[in-house]
């Protein structure tokens, strides 16, 4: 067993590689004006930019949990860091936007080993389920602060170095992660490795790419255009074709009885919605300020800080919570905040206040940092701890679905309005963001309190078991 500083500093290690993963998510948002003007690219070649991460990302999550776990956590897991480092570098350098859309993808290949080995490692690396819970709030509130921080850092950069900084930023990062693992995170295995189910790898993939890029270029092609119906046609085939033969096969890529679970199915919805509401207000933020208000890039940035702030002070907040009452508490307080900042700019115009704009990020901020920790320590605690990649993998997926969904969604609205009028087209992505606080509202009600987690309920279950037979007199 490792010392408490050793397995102290696993999760350090991780957490760094996580907050790259997280910020990268985010951090282009803000510089997707600029990438436009400097490589020619309209708004649905941006979302591309974006979204080819977060689509690669979620698709192979998955397979990279049972990779590592066959392979061992910390081999992958330098694989990842080291192929994240070098699509960067690509990424910095790229002539056109073709180029730069296929570097974020091959980056999103490298973070997929990242995202799900750094939980699992995590998991391995503490034992006692108290240490396991708290290291997993403060895994969640990381990668949650990462996602948060991304705009302003992104503002900052190119005030002053300009798009391509967005991306030479992670080479030192991703020099002292490799470094650090190599260092201190010890190998681990799963005592059982799961066979890699590429049939469901590749219908998962299907599906992902084809629901997104109909709902990106649904304005360009019209959504009821032969191709937009190909579309609708060939993700409700490869849906049906990765129910089937995940339902049929030994080992499946994600098994569908999983789901059975109304708490498990209810994290993965509510990380869904979460994302969705999240990379729907920053790429909103970022369209609306820059384009509609003329605001620079490092001003829009800044004008995040509420919900930076918010989620770095309610995310380990809601960490502690989850060890003393369980999920219920902070899930409830993350969808009555999503739902507020919604709200507040359902009447968006071009000349909204700016306090009542800062208002509502800090409020969805808020959300934002309540939400991640019991979701995360849900869906973990569903599976048992020789799967926490397959487990971490899944969640990954919902959240990366959910940021390319958000994308999808948001520059589907705005894609065709001009600077005056998109604050009111951007105006039904906010009628979504407040939906998808009453998302997780709902899923408060249907999560496991303190008291049936898998760990305490197999305790009292045994204790059960071992106390005498109690006569009942009628």
């Amino acid at each position: 067993m490792l010392s408490a500083r050793r397995r102290w500093t696993v999760l350090a290690v991780c957490c760094l590689s996580m907050f790259l993963v997280g910020l990268d998510t985010t951090i282009v948002n803000v510089g997707l004006p600029a990438i436009g003007r400097g490589l020619g690219v309209v708004t649905r070649g941006l979302e591309w930019i974006v979204d080819a991460y977060t689509l690669v990302l979620a698709s192979l999550l998955i397979s990279s949990g049972a990779l590592a776990d066959r392979f061992g956590r910390r081999r992958v897991f330098q694989c990842g860091l080291a192929a994240f480092g070098a699509a960067s570098l690509v990424c910095a350098l790229a002539p056109s936007a073709g180029v730069l859309i296929a570097a974020r993808a091959l980056q999103g290949i490298g973070a997929s080993m990242l995202s799900p080995v750094a939980l699992a490692i995590v998991v391995n690396a503490m034992p006692g389920p108290k240490e396991r819970a708290q290291a997993i709030g403060i895994w969640a509130s990381v990668f949650g602060l990462s996602m948060a921080a991304g705009p302003v850092t992104g503002g900052a950069l190119l005030a002053g170095l300009g798009w391509r900084a967005l991306f030479w930023i992670n080479a030192p990062v991703i020099a002292a992660a490799l470094l650090l693992s190599a260092v201190f995170v010890p190998e681990s295995r799963a005592p059982r490795a799961r066979r890699l189910d590429l049939p469901g790898q590749v219908l998962l993939t299907v599906v992902l790419a084809v629901v997104v890029g109909v709902l990106i270029e649904g304005p360009r092609i019209g959504w009821t255009s032969p191709a937009a119906l190909a579309g609708y046609a060939g993700a409700t085939v490869a849906t049906a074709g990765f129910v089937w033969v995940e339902s049929h096969r030994r080992e499946p890529l994600m098994d569908p009885r999983i789901f059975r679970s109304p708490v498990f199915s209810g994290a993965i919805l509510g990380a869904v919605a979460v994302f969705v509401a999240l990379t729907m207000t920053l790429l909103l933020n970022t369209l609306y300020l820059q384009h509609t208000r003329e605001w620079t890039p490092l001003a829009a940035g800044v004008a995040t800080l509420p919900l930076a702030v918010g989620a770095t002070v309610c995310a380990p907040w809601s960490g502690r919570m989850v060890g003393r009452t369980g999920p219920r508490l902070p899930l409830l307080l993350a969808g009555g905040f999503i739902t507020a900042g919604g709200l507040c700019l359902v009447r968006l115009t071009p000349h909204t206040s700016v306090l009542l704009l800062l208002a509502a990020y800090s409020l969805i901020g808020v959300g934002f940092g309540f939400a991640n920790a019991p979701i995360t320590n849900t869906a973990v605690n569903g599976l048992p701890p020789a799967r926490a990649g397959v487990a971490g993998a899944i969640t990954s997926t919902a959240r990366q679905l959910g940021s390319a969904l958000g994308i999808a969604l948001a520059g589907g609205l705005v894609t065709a309005a001009s600077p005056t009028g998109l604050a009111y087209a951007s105006r039904p992505g906010w009628i979504l963001v407040a939906t998808c606080g009453v998302l997780v509202f709902l899923v408060a009600h249907v999560s496991r309190p303190k008291e049936a987690t898998p760990d305490l309920a197999s305790r009292k279950r045994g204790e059960r078991r071992d106390s005498p037979q109690r006569t009942v007199v009628r």
